[in-house]
């Protein structure tokens, strides 16, 4: 039956589920997020990537140690809860270099893992394209590379050929330059497929249609959003990082102007280097949109630190400066005082809730005024002979007034900066 099955599926994922202890150090100067929240968003994605939080420790130090990550004693007081918890991997809140890892690993004789290996996971559950799988593998070899050790070096065989391997080669040795080559390979792959979105992007301003990107941190909703503008039919979970190929679609706005809406991977504290260089062909979608709706999760405890790591990380990619609409999303989670506390807080914001289509009308409203701000005034006579022109006006631009004369159609409106050549010859 459905039942019995249901059951052995539960039986098995709970034999495969591994029990985790997570570790983190306390910054005596503190951090942007207290550290008890940052074990929780720890806690939750070491959930969503399948495995069970059976406790955690924090230790107190000016900064992690270099070899062993915590201290001696609080090493120590890790190691006997073994016999308490009955763990059996130890995460840290931070990325752990090589040595630290290999350190831990040799004194609590356990698997160890840090927040960006969770991450990986994460992004590797999650990878649904060709492009995103690529994206992923990269950053994860990139991560390994440096953590190979040496355990269980052979010796190979002498080769007497050419090009074979030379006397003394170990299989870690091998298995670097294997990674190494796989590592070049996959960066061949994925500039291609840059190329190729770059060539999209091209064609996409050429039609002179004015591009969204939906930012945010994970699990804000941003895809719900997506979905509640565009009808898009995206995947949208409460897991982090349910998202990670980017979705294009396209949005009618009230003033009949057309636009392209993208959704994309969403942000988080610590989020590897590793990963945002492997994802770069899909955080440049967020790089060339005329506009950036960072989307909010105003029923989150933590929204000002979410808020300032977003903009962090869209600070490094050069679109501080970019047109911006702030959107307070899950209005239906929140209470009244806290709604007036945080529209205090950006007043400029539009409140929505992506679930229930409260505030979705002002919302592309708001886009509509953002998106023509920077149109051009145009005045165009457009002969009849090239409706189609007159079609593509309608669809990219605003008209503010039309006539129809003997010699075409006259239009007084604004157009976006990428279509001002393909109608220089009908101004007058």
């Amino acid at each position: 039956s459905s039942r019995a099955q249901r059951r052995l599926i539960a039986a098995i994922e709970s034999e495969t589920r591994r029990r985790a202890l997570l570790v983190a150090v306390e910054n005596a100067r503190g951090t942007a997020v207290p550290i008890a929240d940052s074990l929780a968003e720890l806690a939750q994605l070491t959930e969503t990537a399948g495995d069970e939080v059976v406790g955690d420790v924090i230790q107190h130090l000016e900064q992690p140690h270099p070899v062993s990550y915590v201290g001696k004693g609080k090493l120590q007081e890790i190691r006997e809860l073994r016999d308490t918890l009955q763990y059996d991997a130890v995460i840290a809140d931070d990325e752990l270099t090589p040595t630290q890892q290999r350190h831990l690993e040799g004194v609590l004789d356990t698997e160890v893992a840090d927040r960006t290996s969770v991450i990986l996971h994460l992004f590797a559950m999650h990878a649904r394209t060709r492009e995103g799988r690529l994206q992923v593998e990269l950053a994860q070899y990139r991560y390994r590379l440096p953590r190979l050790t040496g355990r269980g070096i052979e010796l190979s065989r002498l080769g007497a050929g050419i090009n074979t391997r030379g006397p003394g080669e170990t299989k870690l040795e091998t298995d670097r330059r294997r990674i190494r080559t796989r590592i070049a390979t996959l960066n061949r792959e994925l500039e291609e497929v840059r190329r190729q979105r770059s060539l999209h992007r091209r064609q996409r301003s050429e039609a002179g249609m004015p591009v969204l990107a939906l930012a945010g941190y994970t699990n804000a909703g941003k895809s719900s959003l997506m979905n509640g503008l565009t009808a898009a039919g995206v995947l949208s979970s409460r897991e982090m990082f349910a998202t990670l190929d980017p979705t294009t679609r396209q949005l009618r706005l009230p003033n009949d102007l057309h636009v392209l809406v993208t959704d994309t991977v969403g942000f988080i504290q610590k989020l590897p280097t590793d990963l945002v260089a492997a994802f770069r062909s899909t955080l440049e979608e967020i790089q060339v949109a005329d506009v950036i709706l960072h989307v909010m999760d105003m029923s989150h405890p933590l929204i000002h630190e979410q808020e300032a790591a977003v903009e962090g990380e869209l600070a490094e990619l050069g679109v501080a400066a970019r047109p911006r609409l702030q959107v307070l999303n899950k209005a239906d989670r929140v209470d009244q005082n806290l709604r007036a506390a945080l529209t205090r807080r950006w007043p400029e914001a539009v409140v929505v809730s992506a679930l229930t289509g409260e505030g979705i009308p002002d919302l592309r409203e708001r886009i509509s005024r953002l998106v023509t701000a920077s149109f051009i005034p145009v005045r165009v006579n457009i002969p009849y002979a090239r409706a189609q022109d007159v079609n593509l006006f309608h669809t990219r631009g605003m008209i503010e007034k039309e006539d129809h004369r003997s010699s075409g159609t006259i239009i007084v409106g604004k157009l976006p900066a990428s279509l001002i050549p393909r109608f220089q010859e009908y101004v007058y």
